[in-house]
């Protein structure tokens, strides 16, 4: 398959933003990063690789082919100078609006004029976006999930104005790096599979604050009903994703919404606050690099 774009960008490296940058680079692409905090590269992809190791998980990428994809990407410590050439942007900054739509401005003045900007939000429709940008026709959503933990999916959607050969290209790329484009026909909050896994997220989290349930209970039962006992179950997927990214989709759903059935529970926000973010923290609802769901007995009987 030919390849629609040549050369890509990765603005921000945190943990979704470092993964899609490594996929690229092993489906041949060209790659340039950005990363506010000069190092954000390099520490996120030491994390997730020793965070893979200790859960015992082949990735997607062979650990092998690491540092050869690194070898493919080159960091910046100038935005400009990371986007200069290149056919596709995808920024991977924090879920916050208004900081993406000044990203998008920011990109829609300095990338080549032909470049598609592409959002990885995890709900965040890139209509809200494509304004800031001055070129609502060349931008998407392309959200990926966490690939080198095999989830190889990516939504794709267009905003009000996307060229129907830019959703074609968006999706060919997501194929092109060995993964799986769930397509989004029209504008949805929260995509394909993200929609359904922020219904899952709500109901735990509220069973979780009101004290009805152990989360580690949760957890067991998803760990059996999938058939995936090597996996966690969705208390141990948050602390992967990061609770303040948890928080923080959520509250796009409730600023959307306004019901306050939607609104993230309070003890949530005291566990961001206590800096219990998850893996990256070494403490979520989990401690990390030796989370309980791991261990032998997590899943047996009797306990």
């Amino acid at each position: 398959m030919a390849k629609p774009f040549q050369r890509v960008a990765v603005v921000g490296t945190g943990t979704l933003g470092a993964q899609i940058a490594l996929l690229a680079a092993n489906a041949g692409y060209s790659v340039n990063v950005f990363d506010q905090q000069p190092k954000a590269f390099d520490q996120m992809i030491q994390k997730l690789q020793s965070d893979l190791k200790a859960k015992q998980v082949a990735p997607f990428i062979a650990f092998d082919q690491w540092d050869a994809c690194k070898r493919q990407i080159q960091q910046f410590e100038k935005i400009d100078a990371a986007v200069k050439g290149v056919d596709l942007v995808i920024e991977a900054v924090p879920e916050n609006l208004e900081l993406k739509q000044e990203v998008f401005r920011q990109l829609g003045e300095i990338a080549p004029p032909e470049a598609v900007l592409a959002t990885n939000s995890s709900s965040i429709p890139v209509s809200r976006l494509e304004k800031s940008s001055g070129r609502p026709e060349r931008c998407l959503n392309l959200h990926f999930y966490m690939a080198l933990q095999g989830m190889n999916i990516a939504d794709v959607m267009g905003g009000t104005r996307t060229l129907p050969e830019v959703m074609e290209k968006g999706i060919n790329w997501v194929r092109s790096l060995g993964c799986i484009p769930l397509t989004v026909k029209k504008e949805l909050l929260g995509f394909c599979f993200n929609r359904v896994w922020r219904a899952v997220k709500r109901e735990v989290l509220y069973m979780w604050a009101n004290d009805f349930v152990d989360f580690r209970d949760v957890d067991r039962a998803w760990m059996k009903f999938t058939g995936r006992e090597d996996r966690p179950g969705p208390f141990g997927l948050m602390d992967n994703v990061g609770l303040d990214v948890i928080y923080d989709i959520e509250m796009v759903y409730y600023r959307n919404s306004k019901d306050p059935k939607d609104h993230p529970p309070e003890a949530l926000k005291q566990k961001i606050e206590s800096g219990e973010l998850g893996v990256k923290t070494g403490r979520g609802f989990y401690s990390y690099p030796d989370p309980e769901y791991l261990q032998d007995d997590f899943l047996k009987a009797g306990n």
